[in-house]
């Protein structure tokens, strides 16, 4: 059975807890992001996809996700690891060496649930595409999902991919773009202005859908639904995400700075007491 909206928030306010914690513990991680992505990375884990239990690399009879913004990596292992795919306690060799959890996901060690190393962006969707093709020849009904940053699609491979994916009508795929108009040298639009993401996807023949609250789980279980309801009508689905970078620390929203920059000691203690639940299982 699915959980609840209230469960999903607990479930929320943990991965926020144990993303914080992560990055400070090795002052290294992009926490900016992964907060901000927190509610729909739960969602789709928990309510959106349909997943088997345990892991297998083939995924053949079960809905994909493949990470293409890798950096997003600390929110990534703990949706991961909340969702049964290793041990939460794992959480806290994050970066460390040796570990199975790097700054960005890697496969040589065989992480359960990560399918590819994702540090260089731009490539993740080049990737989901042909996963996607492949559901098709093995007659597997199931879809394959994906997660971008906006500044990511500043990327050429992107685009390549986009036009592809329309042209051969991958439309076992949702692509999500998390809007949040920042990235790690300031705005999207300082940085390399964009312009229009929609009307640049709809140009390149693809359905779009918007979730204009991507910070509230409600909207993005309807929105991600919709997306859903889209898929195998011949058209490629993408989701525009809006959200906040740092959603749920006041002193992280709102601003580029925290894209790629751990909490220090008071930060940590002020972040994680805006973020309690009674449900808490901190690693």
């Amino acid at each position: 059975m699915k959980p609840n909206t209230q469960q999903l928030n607990d479930l929320t306010i943990q991965v926020r807890r144990d993303i914080l914690r992560m990055v400070h513990a090795v002052n290294s991680g992009h926490p900016g992001g992964s907060l901000g992505c927190t509610e729909f990375m739960v969602t789709l884990y928990q309510n959106i996809m349909d997943r088997k239990p345990g892991f297998d690399m083939d995924g053949i009879g079960e809905d994909l996700f493949f990470l293409s913004n890798g950096h997003l990596s600390a929110l990534f292992y703990s949706v991961l690891a909340r969702s049964g795919y290793f041990p939460v306690s794992e959480l806290a060799t994050f970066r460390l060496l040796n570990s199975r959890l790097q700054g960005h996901p890697t496969t040589h060690d065989g992480l359960p649930g990560v399918r590819i190393a994702s540090g260089s962006l731009g490539q993740g969707l080049s990737v989901a595409i042909g996963a996607a093709q492949a559901k098709k020849l093995n007659n597997d009904s199931h879809l394959v999902f994906t997660l971008h940053g906006d500044g990511e699609l500043q990327e050429g491979q992107n685009w390549e991919a986009i036009m592809y994916a329309s042209a051969k009508k991958v439309d076992n795929l949702i692509a999500t773009v998390d809007v949040n108009g920042k990235q790690i040298d300031g705005t999207t639009d300082e940085v390399l202005a964009m312009g229009s993401i929609r009307a640049k996807f709809e140009a390149f023949d693809w359905d779009v859908v918007e979730i204009a609250k991507g910070n509230d789980i409600e909207a993005i279980i309807a929105g991600m639904n919709d997306a859903k309801s889209r898929t195998g009508k011949g058209k490629p689905v993408c989701v525009l995400l809006h959200t906040e970078m740092g959603n749920g620390v006041d002193f992280m929203m709102y601003s580029h700075a925290w894209h790629g920059k751990a909490p220090n000691d008071a930060q940590l203690e002020n972040a994680l007491g805006q973020n309690y639940t009674e449900a808490e299982s901190d690693y």
